[in-house]
């Protein structure tokens, strides 16, 4: 199958099909409100694409990645001889739902056609109950938790599900033998970490993994964690699965390491990242292993040009798994636009209906840099291949 930029590039060349866009004048605002239409008068129209994530805060590493990597899609696009155009604007939630809310409405007073986000799971939830009441399509590049589309028919994710990652890595330690006993530490007070754990201790049993230990901390401010290591210790673990972001992950690693424990460290995709937070002495991840659907030390084509663009946006910042599913998630909006008919006079709740449909359309297949094949349910979740890497000499290699 060929790649997804190739394919959209020959499909934006046709200029076959006529996309949506809202009239913008005065911030976005326009007479008729909330319609969509040809405001250039020749058949080019422009789509209005809202972000929110953490742009500052603990959590800022996934929303910056996210931002700059849908950035660069949007830019791409841009430059095609295309009918679609793009305007997008992001906001920063601080990784809190009720900064959320308030970025969302910022969006809304922009008129805004389509919600991209949001990057972290608890802003997320608050904001799809959001948007399912206002009837905006939204999809989330990394916001992984079943709670996020449970019950709502226009939210979409470009990341696996936490039970999902749960299930596959317990699967994967069990395939390749890599533990005999197994420690689990994670945030019982996020619904991420949690989600993952749980499934990873309900599947852990059925493919023949021995838990040895579940240790548990409240947020990821925590910064002791010698409470928990020392229980996997002194039951024997081998292997400790981190189902947590890096923040915390960090301090674990370092506390391990002081501790002279020295198991086999294995993490979620919450654990990208790690090797580009400031301070943080890369050594210590030497040997981790993580699920990612993105190496950015790949060297196809497409691999190669997005980290590039990537770092010229970023200051020469290597692009991580959420970088990269923020890229995928604008060429998926880009790719659904183009299959649907008549949206020049829709608002946007007619586009939501149509995106809807497009998505879960049984034709409707993308390939990008965090899959091929990629396919939706009506539940608004992704299928497609897991990676997993570990952390060699400072740099990812796929195993």
């Amino acid at each position: 199958m060929k790649k997804f930029i190739a394919l959209l590039m020959a499909a934006a060349m046709l200029m076959a099909l006529v996309a949506c866009g809202n009239t913008s004048t005065n911030n976005g605002g326009n007479d008729t409100g909330d319609t969509t239409g040809d405001s250039a008068g020749d058949g080019t129209v422009t789509i209005k694409i809202g972000g929110i994530g953490p742009l500052t805060g603990d959590a800022a590493v996934y929303g910056v990645a996210t931002q700059l990597g849908a950035q660069v899609a949007v830019d791409e696009i841009n430059a095609m001889d295309s009918n679609i155009k793009f305007e997008y604007d992001f906001q920063d939630d601080t990784n809190v739902a009720e900064t959320a809310v308030s970025a969302y409405n910022t969006l809304k007073d922009w008129d805004v056609d389509i919600i991209y986000g949001c990057t972290t799971t608890q802003p997320c939830i608050t904001i799809a109950g959001e948007t399912f009441a206002d009837r905006y399509f939204q999809l989330t590049p990394s916001a992984s938790s079943t709670d996020v589309t449970a019950g709502k028919d226009n939210m979409f994710q470009m990341c696996f599900t936490d039970p999902n990652q749960g299930v596959t890595a317990a699967d994967y330690i069990s395939e390749h033998q890599l533990g005999t006993k197994i420690g689990i530490i994670y945030n019982n007070g996020d619904a991420y970490s949690t989600g993952i754990a749980e499934a990873f201790i309900a599947h852990a049993g059925e493919v023949g993994l021995e838990v040895v230990a579940t240790e548990t901390f409240p947020n990821d401010k925590n910064t002791d964690y010698n409470v928990q290591l020392n229980a996997c210790k002194d039951a024997g673990a081998d292997l400790v699965f981190l189902p947590i972001y890096y923040t915390p992950a960090s301090l674990i690693l370092a506390q391990a390491n002081a501790m002279g424990y020295a198991p086999t460290f294995f993490g979620a995709d919450g654990m990208d990242g790690i090797l580009t937070m400031e301070g943080f002495d890369a050594s210590l991840a030497e040997g981790l292993m993580l699920m990612t659907p993105f190496n950015a030390d790949a060297t196809d084509d497409a691999t190669v040009n997005f980290v590039e663009s990537y770092k010229k946006l970023s200051g020469d910042v290597t692009p991580n798994q959420f970088a990269a599913d923020g890229y995928d998630c604008i060429y998926a909006i880009y790719a659904a636009l183009q299959t649907i008919d008549g949206l020049a006079d829709m608002d946007h709740e007619a586009l939501c209906d149509a995106m809807i449909a497009a998505f879960t359309s049984p034709d409707f297949s993308i390939d990008g840099l965090t899959g091929s094949g990629m396919t939706w349910s009506a539940n608004g979740e992704i299928s497609k291949d897991p990676v997993v890497v570990v952390i060699q000499d400072g740099a990812y290699v796929t195993m």
